[in-house]
C-alpha cells in the first residue's frame, strides 16, 4: 500500500511542478492589487488570472499527471483516457446535471455536487484511467471491430468504468460531503480545541479535496460562523472572531517553509539543487501568498506519515492561537500579503503576534520533520530509491547496434512467449516473465547489458544505461 501511494506521489510531481508559477503569480497580483484583486489594475488582473489558469484546474491536471504516471510504458494514450474520465465524472455529477435527473431546480441539488471538481476526483479519474489503459492497452478485437483494437479501445473502456464510478459516486458523496459538514457544526462549541480539530481537518482532508466542506461551516455563513466575513466586516467579536483563521499563518508563512527546509537538508547529497528547486519555490508561495498545494502534494503521497504530522502540527498551531490574545484574518489565504492587510482589519487583535510564534513554529516544524524523516527514512523529495539507476545512467555502452543487443536479450530472457509484459524506465528494461527457470543471465550479458536485476520469480530487470529506450524501441520491435 506504501508503494502504491508512493508511485501517485511520484506521478503528482508533474503537475506539482506547475503550481509555484502559479503561486507567485497569484503573490505578484494580490501585491500589486490587495482590494480589488485585479479591479484597480490591469497587471494585476492578468498576474492573478494567469494564477487562475492553473490553480482552479488543480484537479484536472491530477487527473492527466496521475494517469500518465501510473501508466506502465507512461503513454499519451492514458493521459487522454484520465482527462476522459475526469469530463465524464464531474459532467455526470455537475449541479446542471443532477437537477435534471431529480426533475428539480438547480438551487435544490445537495451543495455536495457543486465541489465534485476537486482533488480526489482528479486523482481517481487519473486512476482509472491509468488503471484501464493498463489492463486494455493491448486488447485485440475481431476483424470488424479491428480499428478500435489495443490503445484506441482504452478511451471507451474509461468512459464506461467512469459512468459506474459517477453512480456510485451520485449516491455516496452527498453523505460524504453532509457527513463532513454536520461534524464541523458539531465542534463549533469546543473553543480553542475545536479550532485545533478544525485545522487538522482541513489539511488532513486536501488530498480528498474535501476540506472545502468543513471550510464553508467555519468560514461562511453556513452555520452562522461565518468569521471571514465577521473578521473583516467587523460584525463580529473582538477576540473570538478570526480563530478559525488565525492558526494558520503560522503554519503557511513559517512552518511549512521550515518544513521544506528540513526536507532539503535531508535530501541525498546528488539530488538536493533537484529537492531545491522544487522545495524553494514552493515555500515561497507559501511565504508570500499562503499557498500550500506546492509543498504539500510534494510530500503527501510520498511520505504520508510526515503528512500526518504536519495536519497535527496545524491543529496544534490553531488550538493555541485561540488561546492567545491574537487574532488575523485573511481573505485569500494565510500569507503574507493578508497578515499585513489584517494590521487594519477591525477584528484583528495584535498582528505582531505572529512574529514570535511563527518563529516558535518554525523551529518545530524543522526539527520535527527532520527527526521523522531520518528516524523512518520516509521518501520525501531527494530521498527517492533511485540511486541505482542514476549510477546506471552513466553507462555507456560498447556500440550502438540496438537492433541486436534486442535480439540477444530477448534470447537471454526466453524468448518472446516467455514475455508477459515489458517497460522500461530511466536506465532499464523491466519485464515480467513467464518462466523464471527460461531466463538466462549470461546470454543477456552477451548483449553488452552490464546487469541483471531478479526482484521476483515473475520479474527480471536488464540495466542498460541512458540509451534503454532505444534497445526496448527494437524489442518491442520483435514482440
Amino acid at each position: 500500500m506504501m508503494k502504491y501511494l508512493q508511485k501517485i506521489g511520484k506521478s503528482l510531481m508533474l503537475p506539482v511542478a506547475c503550481l509555484p508559477a502559479a503561486g507567485i503569480l497569484y503573490g505578484i497580483g494580490y501585491w500589486i492589487d490587495p482590494t480589488g484583486w485585479g479591479a484597480n489594475s490591469i497587471i494585476a488582473a492578468f498576474c492573478i488570472k494567469a494564477a487562475s489558469a492553473i490553480i482552479d484546474q488543480i484537479p484536472l491536471l491530477f487527473a492527466i499527471g496521475v494517469s500518465v504516471g501510473m501508466a506502465k510504458d507512461h503513454d499519451g494514450t492514458s493521459a487522454l483516457s484520465g482527462l476522459v474520465s475526469w469530463l465524464m465524472i464531474t459532467t455526470l455529477l455537475s449541479s446542471g446535471a443532477v437537477a435534471m435527473y431529480k426533475g428539480v431546480d438547480v438551487s435544490e441539488v445537495p451543495a455536495a455536487f457543486g465541489k465534485i471538481q476537486n482533488a480526489f476526483i482528479g486523482i481517481l479519474a487519473g486512476l482509472i484511467g491509468s488503471g484501464c489503459y493498463n489492463r486494455f492497452r493491448n486488447t485485440k478485437l475481431p476483424n470488424w471491430l479491428a480499428f478500435f483494437s489495443g490503445k484506441r479501445c482504452v478511451a471507451i473502456v474509461t468512459a464506461g468504468v467512469s459512468i459506474v464510478t459517477a453512480a456510485i459516486l451520485y449516491f455516496v458523496w452527498p453523505a460524504i460531503y453532509n457527513g463532513l459538514v454536520a461534524f464541523g457544526t458539531a465542534i463549533v462549541g469546543l473553543g480553542a480545541v475545536g479550532s485545533g480539530i478544525y485545522a487538522m481537518l482541513n489539511r488532513a482532508l486536501i488530498p480528498l479535496g474535501l476540506h472545502h466542506a468543513l471550510n464553508a461551516v467555519f468560514w461562511f455563513d453556513t452555520a452562522g460562523i461565518n468569521d471571514l466575513g465577521n473578521f473583516w466586516g467587523g460584525t463580529g467579536t473582538l477576540g473570538v472572531t478570526g480563530q478559525y483563521m488565525t492558526g494558520f499563518f503560522p503554519v503557511m508563512m513559517f512552518g511549512l517553509p521550515a518544513g521544506a527546509l528540513a526536507m532539503y537538508h535531508t535530501a541525498k547529497t546528488n539530488k538536493k539543487k533537484a529537492a531545491a528547486s522544487l522545495l524553494v519555490a514552493g515555500a515561497l508561495a507559501s511565504i508570500f501568498t499562503g499557498i500550500t498545494e506546492p509543498l504539500e502534494f510534494a510530500f503527501m503521497f510520498l511520505a504520508p506519515g510526515l503528512y500526518l504530522v504536519h495536519a497535527l502540527l496545524t491543529g496544534i498551531s490553531a488550538f493555541i492561537c485561540t488561546l492567545l490574545p491574537f487574532r488575523v484574518g485573511f481573505n485569500f489565504s494565510a500569507g503574507l500579503v493578508d497578515w499585513i492587510l489584517s494590521f487594519k482589519a477591525p477584528m484583528a487583535v495584535n498582528p505582531w503576534l505572529l512574529l514570535p510564534i511563527g518563529a516558535v513554529f518554525a523551529v518545530i516544524y524543522y526539527f520535527v520533520f527532520r527527526l521523522v524523516i531520518t528516524k523512518f527514512d520516509l521518501k520525501t523529495p531527494g530521498r527517492e530509491d533511485d540511486d541505482e539507476e542514476e549510477e546506471e545512467s552513466k553507462i555507456e555502452l560498447a556500440n550502438d547496434d540496438f537492433t541486436a543487443m534486442a535480439q540477444i536479450i530477448l534470447q537471454g530472457l526466453g524468448g518472446k512467449e516467455n514475455i508477459k509484459d515489458m517497460d522500461y524506465c530511466a536506465t532499464r528494461i523491466r519485464t515480467e516473465i513467464s518462466d523464471y527457470t527460461q531466463v538466462d543471465e549470461k546470454t543477456i550479458k552477451k548483449s553488452g547489458a552490464p546487469g541483471v536485476i531478479r526482484p521476483s520469480k515473475t520479474s527480471v530487470q536488464v540495466v542498460v544505461g541512458p540509451k534503454v529506450q532505444f534497445v526496448y524501441d527494437e524489442m518491442k520491435k520483435l514482440l
